[in-house]
């Protein structure tokens, strides 16, 4: 890295974006001992669509950050996964793993990030809000980019910061690496997640709950669609209902989902609540970039993470825990690079990133797409629910599978069934 004094807009490392990924790269750097300069654009606390469930495996990313997740704190547990299809309900909780806690956590992204954000300035991140930044500062003789120009409040000043590196952490549309030449995979799955929130007396649930059957009964014929509903209650007098669903069909261009959440939630028992007066948000709705959508993970002193390296889970659309994990192994990364005498030893340890995120990920979401594939036709999706999910224990297999939740040593046999499948796996 440089030998530059450091400065108010030069710094070891940028962040752009204090979403999940963002905070979770800037608090680890921070605690490092490197100087972080950490960019958002919005002001806290702010929304992001986001059905608010958290797996296990996001728990464990906020316990190993230090957040408070006492129920004092605002924090609500829960203990598995309720599923229903197929006419059947099936209550599943969370496994017991050496690796990661049996509950997970619910909590609105209106302060989750924030909470994030601010435990990274306490580590030391330099944190900028209504920070718009737009585009690179690339060195015109070795092509790397060397900072980013922005403007800074609410006047909009122009300011450029300077680092010898930067993480791409602005989420799905990712402007910097767009800039930076890279670009979607169309050959990846996406997804999109609409959500609202109603009060209801189904609000204090302690199981997440996953509708595996989303049927549009809006048309002459019920149609089965290629995604899952759910219905996660907050603890404080309300539920977020939202519908997750996939590219893979045609059906995904041609509805207009916030109608078919309306639809959904029409269905759904008179005493629940989910009607249009007890609605107390709009319907919003947001991109899942998926399986590593957007690669190379590392290029040119530019290191993406979270959604702008399309990071979210093709299982189960979950995003949070890759966005935390990817930001924690970059950190990594880039604290070992720092420590390196000469360019050529720190761009090693760099391009190293991308082989970790493959290490970690890779054959796992190579199965996912898979998975993705087969749920996309209604015939396949009607037989797993209807005749899978009558199975406990091949559901405990699937709730594993799906949850990414396994020993990687000293687990059981489905730990190791699901270990060896991703390991041969291709890592694409």
């Amino acid at each position: 890295m440089t030998e530059q004094p450091l400065s108010e807009h030069r710094a070891d490392v940028i962040v752009v974006g204090a979403g999940p990924a963002g905070s979770t790269t800037a608090y680890y750097l921070a605690k490092a001992g490197l100087d972080v300069l950490l960019l958002e654009k919005t002001a806290f606390p702010r929304e992001k669509v986001c059905g608010d469930g958290l797996t296990p495996r996001a728990t464990k990313q906020l316990v190993s950050m230090g957040i408070d997740i006492s129920e004092e704190a605002g924090w609500l547990r829960n203990k598995g996964l309720r599923i229903i299809g197929g006419g059947v309900r099936l209550q599943l909780d969370w496994p017991d793993l050496a690796s990661y806690p049996d509950y997970g956590l619910v909590r609105k992204r209106d302060d989750f990030d924030e909470l994030l954000a601010r435990q990274a300035q306490k580590a030391g991140a330099r944190l900028y809000e209504r920070c718009n930044v737009g585009a690179p500062v690339v060195d015109d003789r070795t092509g790397r980019i060397t900072g980013v120009h922005a403007k800074l409040g609410e006047e909009k000043r122009e300011v450029t910061f300077h680092a010898p590196l930067v993480v791409a952490a602005d989420g799905n549309s990712t402007r910097l690496s767009l800039a930076m030449g890279l670009h979607r995979r169309e050959d990846r799955p996406m997804g999109v997640a609409v959500r609202t929130y109603f009060t209801t007396p189904r609000h204090d649930d302690d199981y997440l709950e996953s509708w595996l059957e989303l049927w549009d009964k809006r048309g002459a014929e019920d149609r089965l669609l290629p995604g899952y509903g759910w219905i996660f209650g907050m603890g404080d007098g309300t539920s977020n209902v939202g519908l997750g669903i996939l590219n893979s069909s045609s059906a995904f261009r041609e509805l207009d989902w916030r109608e078919v959440l309306k639809a959904w939630c029409a269905s759904m028992p008179e005493d629940w609540g989910f009607t249009p007066d007890n609605m107390t948000t709009p319907i919003r709705g947001a991109a899942l970039p998926m399986a590593f959508n957007r690669q190379p993970h590392y290029t040119r002193g530019l290191l993406l993470v979270g959604d702008a390296g399309g990071l979210v889970n093709p299982f189960n659309g979950e995003g949070i825990a890759y966005a935390m994990e990817s930001g924690q192994i970059a950190a990594d990364v880039i604290v070992q690079a720092h420590a390196r005498a000469t360019p050529a030893q720190r761009e090693l340890a760099l391009r190293n990133y991308p082989r970790i995120l493959k290490d970690t990920y890779g054959g796992y979401y190579t199965l996912g797409r898979a998975f993705v594939k087969l749920i996309g036709n209604p015939k396949v999706m009607k037989i797993a629910t209807q005749r899978g999910l009558t199975h406990p224990v091949l559901m405990k297999f699937t709730l594993k599978m799906l949850a990414n939740l396994t020993d990687p040593t000293g687990g059981d046999a489905m730990d190791r069934i699901i270990n060896g499948l991703s390991k041969v796996a291709p890592k694409a």
